[in-house]
Order: C-alpha cells, then structure tokens, then sequence
C-alpha cells in the first residue's frame, strides 16, 4: 500500500511539475461566471425535472459541448432519457392524526410534518409508533438500533444523524433511504417518521415545508425502486416533535440533546399511533441526461474514461419568497454546471494530451434523490467496468477565497491523496468533511457511482470551525440554499472559483494520464462495490 501511495504521489508531481514552478494558469472565473448567467437565468425558469425550462438550459448545454468539439455519448445523441414516476400530494384530502388512548390529535400539514413522496404512499394507514433513535443497522460495527424491538406493523420514528463512534462514510451510506429502509422493512416495518435533527438542519422549517406539495419523483424503473413496501414516509418539524413523545416517559428535547453531541439515542415505544391518509395523484414524466466525450489518446487507456458530473436540475417554478417564485438554482448547480463547460472550452482552447477519455455528465433529478445520476450509473452509455473515477462538482460555492478544499471521500480511495497533492502545490490546504451531521456524503451525485464500484470524490470550498468564512456559509444556507435568492444577485468570488476550477483541472489531468486506474484503500467499506470486490 505505500508503495502504491507513493506511485500515486509520484505521478501527481511529474504532473504538476510539467507546469514548471509556477503552474499556468488556465481560469479567470469570468468566463464560469458567464455559464452560470446563462443557466440560471429566470428564461430557464429554475430547470425543474421535465420542465421546458431544463430543456432549454440542456439544448445550451449541448450547444456549448459541439462548439467545443466533443462528441455526443448518450443513448440518443447526447441525451440519455430517462423516464419517472412524478407524485403529488392533494393536501385538503390527506390528514395525518396521532391518536392518545383513543383521543385523536391533528397533526397540521405544513406547521407540523409533511408527506414524502418519494415513496408510494397507501392511502391510509393506522399503526403504532414505536422511537429507534438514529434507526440504524451497521452490521460493521456491530451497532443495531432495532434489535430487539417489535417493529413488525408498526411506524418507526428516527432522528437522522447517527452515532460518534461510526465513520462518517459509513453513516452516511446506511442513512441513505434505501439502505435505512432495507434494515426496517426485513424488520417488520411499514413506514418512517423522520425528524430533522435541529443541529444539522440546512434551512429553517418554515422553507423546508414552503414547497411540500412540489411534484416529486422515482425511476420508473421498478429494478431501481429501493423503497417497495414503505406505506408511509413523513417529515416531522422538531419544534413540534414533542407530540410524538406525549405519555412515552422522555421528550424529544432530551432525544434532540443527545443527537446534537452524535451520543447513543434510547429505543422505546411512543404512547401514541398513527392514522394518515394520503390522496396521491401520479403521472409519468421524461427527462434526461447529457453526456459528451472527450476521446484518450492512448490506444489503450482511451477505453477508460474519467467522469466529470454535475446535475444540471433544480427545483424550478415554486411558492414565493418575496415575491420571487423563480428557484433559479445559480449555485445549486449551476454552479457546477458552468465548471464542466468552462473545463470543455479550456481543453480545446489548451488541448492536453490526456491518455483517458472524459466523460461530461449532466444529470437531471438530482434534487428528486439522485435519480439522474442512479439511472446513468446502473445503465452507462459506456461499459460500466470502463468508468475509472467520477469528479463531482455540486455547489461548491465559491462565495470566500478558496484557502481549504473540502473533500468528500477524502480516505475512500487514493483519489483523496491526488486531491491533498494537487491542492496543496497550489496554496489550498484539504479537509475532510468538518460537519458529519449535515450527511452530504451521500447527498449528491458520486455517492451513485460509488454504489457502483466507482471511486468518487465531490469536493467544496471548505473553512474551519469558529471562522469568518463558517459564518457566511451558515448564511448562505439559511437564507440562499433551495431559495429563490439562489439567484445572479448574489456575491460571488471569481478568483476562489478560478483557483477551485484550477484544482479540478489538475486533478483531471491526473487521473486521465496516470498509468494505474484509481484505487479503494483496503479499509474503505465501499471497496465492496468494485468490480470484483479489488479495485
């Protein structure tokens, strides 16, 4: 392994010393600033799945792609399509009513929960509540929230987050729906309450509810269906929880204390039950994927090819915030977006002889739960063993100099340590994720390709705890993230995102030309899902 370490460090400097002492430099940040104008735009109209408005910024996107001379890699052109199932819930015929010894108590839509339609809810339940802390399995570690409990029928009620002692990769991926409900279900479940945990809430709940009743989406696909037999899925505010808890012998200010500090959570059953009913209106609804390559030029290695992603959807058209119902998404992700285009253009402005070939994925429905990237990760244009890494780029807001790059997946695979060398020969000092409870390891678009065998990283602006720069981003998320302030009226910082363009550039570079595909360190759990069970 260190031998290997040192191959890897090895071709990062012949790399970067290519570039001589000072590495040129390829980006200024205004022609990224001049993508992201584009696609966030109020003419795209928030780039919702399916929407005319995603299809606009799609046909720019592929525009931009020919002018710069890559080559269309999709099922049709550059389009892969792909087909969902969109939901809707008719809130004035749905009711969610806990109910205490017989006494009934409504639980009001939008002030106190919401339904998720991410799952193909019944039309009505009724069901005990029983509390399974994090509701976690992690066979790993040995930890097991339900162990022990009757869950057979019931309703479990979690608060997300999870334990210290578990990896922060490890949580993350068992918190994901799919791997969380695979736990429940096998025990007797038949739905989830899910409360926030207020220390790692992103945006306040009056914004988290505002567009509840916003058309979500599943694949189409029942292969890639991971919540069959879920009845019920609701998101609970915490600052309402407390009526869960009535009559149980604890609080949920006691169950919130615990999550916030990552301590052991107790399991027990809720004095109340639970009767939903759900009216659901469904449809079906095509978008797609675009995918472009840009041809190796080993005869070899140009069968291999590195993916750049970004999602190119965001929430589109949605209830006003000061008047504004325009979500124009110019950070989340045009952002992203805008830095494949601008890597496209500098590579056939400054062609590199890159010994791979790249992938350009733009992936729709990101923001409806990585349906996009899940159904090009299950179903490639290319063979699947062909994939060798996937860099990520999804908001990485550059809205503070770019003096520490946050790392997702920073200790899964050598591609952390390309990352640490690379950024480090230019100033920039690397972190792995300071916040484990906001969970964003499996929150974007690599965490689809890594399901695959994929080794993946996503990296971000980062900043230190109790800095300046942790206060602005706060900010940002509170007040921007998923908001129609999202918009082309915000601060940006065009040299942070030059230099954050510079390190991805680099990277690329890397990984395309080096002699060995990229590697998982023997101790990441997601070294299960290589091809093989090796890579």
């Amino acid at each position: 392994m260190l031998h290997c370490r040192l191959s890897v460090l090895l071709a990062i400097c012949l790399v970067i010393g290519s570039y001589g002492a000072e590495p040129e430099k390829h980006f200024d940040g205004k022609t990224w600033w001049s993508y992201v104008k584009v696609l966030a735009d109020d003419d795209m109209e928030g780039r919702e799945t399916g929407s005319e408005g995603l299809r606009k910024a799609e046909a720019y996107v592929v525009e931009q792609l020919t002018r710069d001379g890559l080559q269309p890699a999709g099922t049709s052109g550059f389009y892969q399509p792909v087909k969902f199932v969109a939901r809707q819930i008719i809130e004035k015929d749905s009711s969610i009513v806990l109910v205490h010894d017989g006494r009934e108590e409504r639980v009001t839509l939008g002030d106190d929960a919401h339904f998720s339609l991410r799952v193909d809810l019944a039309p009505a339940v009724d069901a005990p509540l029983v509390f399974v802390g994090y509701g976690l399995n992690i066979p790993e570690k040995e930890y097991d929230d339900l162990a022990g409990l009757n869950l057979k029928g019931k309703v479990v009620v979690l608060l997300s987050g999870s334990p210290a002692e578990i990896p922060t990769s490890l949580s993350s991926h068992y918190q994901s729906s799919g791997e969380r409900w695979k736990a429940l279900r096998a025990a007797g479940a038949v739905g989830v309450i899910s409360i926030p945990n207020p220390a790692s809430m992103d945006v306040p709940w009056s914004r988290v509810s505002l567009n509840r009743t916003h058309v979500q989406m599943e694949l189409a696909d029942p292969e890639l269906q991971e919540n069959t037999g879920e009845r019920i899925a609701l998101y609970f505010n915490p600052a309402k929880a407390e009526m869960l808890f009535a009559g149980s012998g604890h609080t949920f200010q006691e169950i919130a204390d615990l999550g916030r500090d990552r301590k052991p959570l107790p399991r027990f059953p809720l004095a109340a039950s639970l009767k939903a009913r759900a009216h659901v209106e469904t449809s079906q609804v095509e978008s797609a994927n675009v995918i472009a390559k840009l041809p190796g030029s080993d005869p070899k290695l140009k069968d291999e090819y590195v993916v750049l992603s970004a999602h190119i959807d965001h929430i589109g058209i949605g209830e006003p915030i000061n008047g504004d119902r325009i979500y124009n998404g110019a950070m989340d992700n045009g952002s992203g977006c805008a830095l494949l285009l601008d890597m496209a253009a500098s590579l056939k402005d400054h062609p590199e002889k890159l010994r791979r070939s790249v992938l350009f994925v733009f992936v729709t429905a990101e923001e409806k739960g990585l349906l996009g990237s899940k159904y090009f990760a299950a179903h490639p244009t290319v063979a699947r063993q062909a994939l060798v890494a996937d860099l990520n780029t999804d908001m990485f807001l550059p809205i503070v100099p770019l003096k520490v790059l946050r790392v997702e997946g920073l200790d899964e695979s050598d591609l952390g340590d390309r990352a640490r060398a690379v950024a480090q020969s230019l100033g920039v000092r690397v972190q792995p994720d300071p916040e484990p409870l906001r969970n964003v390891f499996i929150r974007s678009d690599q965490y689809s390709f890594i399901r695959q065998g994929v080794p993946s990283l996503m990296m971000d602006v980062g900043f230190d705890h109790g800095s300046p720069e942790r206060a602005v981003f706060r900010d940002w998320l509170t007040n921007r993230y998923h908001a129609p302030s999202d918009d082309l009226n915000q601060p940006v910082d065009l040299s942070a995102a030059a230099l954050y363009e510079e390190v991805v550039h680099l990277l690329l570079i890397s990984v395309a030309n080096a002699d060995a595909r990229p590697q998982w360190k023997t101790d990441s759990f997601f070294r299960r899902y290589a091809v093989g069970g090796i890579m």
